[in-house]
């Protein structure tokens, strides 16, 4: 039997076609670095904040066992408690009340929240208000409704008008929307659009701490089950 020969060469890449290959993967390099280190340091940056007003939440239900499961809101100032002030937007008594609950100011501030950076490092800190990422919820209690908001992300508008220090107060059905200046997504690429892009966290009343999109702080809003929301605005 005669051997058979195939017609086929081996053909090897031209030197062309080796820098083609190489430009290629440079690009693709340059186009999803970016994205994946940018993913990696806002994942990190989110669970930090979250952690944040978990502690803080936290922080709070142990101060309320001292109080007749009453939080700083409802207990007089002369009593240990914040209400006057937190009744007029004073966010700073508040936490101030259960500085020893809550153990380090740093906790007060978001990693993510630019404007406020460092961290205060005393609870004494004359400068702490500017020091504080986190609103504080006036009416929420114990014995209210579990999805009423007790804290969150200081950075939001409603109907279209950026939040000032001091007290706020808004209907149930007012347009909340958070700010760009926090939380926000990886950017998208056109082969991964990305909706919601902006988010932001709430703490509630049941102790639980809740990322949530635009839609997700409207509808956190509608279901606290009160006509009008007050909150205490660093």
């Amino acid at each position: 039997m005669k051997p058979r020969f195939s017609n086929q060469r081996d053909h090897a890449l031209t030197l062309v076609e080796v820098l083609l290959v190489i430009a290629i993967l440079a690009v693709l390099v340059m186009v999803l670095l970016p994205a994946i280190v940018s993913t990696g340091h806002n994942g990190a940056q989110e669970i930090g904040c979250v952690n944040n007003l978990k502690e803080i939440v936290l922080a709070c239900h142990v101060w309320t066992e001292d109080y007749n499961d009453k939080y700083p809101m409802e207990i007089s100032v002369t009593n240990g408690g914040s209400m006057e002030l937190a009744a007029a937007g004073n966010v700073v008594a508040t936490f101030l009340s259960m500085s020893n609950e809550l153990s380090t100011p740093k906790l007060l501030i978001c990693p993510e929240d630019k404007k406020r950076f460092p961290a205060a490092t005393s609870f004494f800190d004359p400068q702490l208000k500017g020091k504080i990422s986190y609103f504080v919820g006036i009416d929420v209690t114990l014995r209210s409704n579990s999805q009423m908001i007790f804290s969150g992300d200081d950075n939001f508008t409603v109907d279209d008008i950026l939040v000032k220090s001091g007290l706020v107060q808004f209907s149930t059905n007012a347009n909340v929307a958070w700010t760009s200046g926090r939380h926000v997504s990886a950017a998208a690429h056109f082969w991964t659009p990305t909706r919601d892009k902006i988010f932001g966290n709430l703490a509630m009343a049941d102790g639980s701490v809740q990322q949530v999109s635009q839609n997700g702080l409207r509808q956190a809003v509608q279901q606290t089950g009160v006509a009008t929301n007050r909150l205490a605005i660093p």
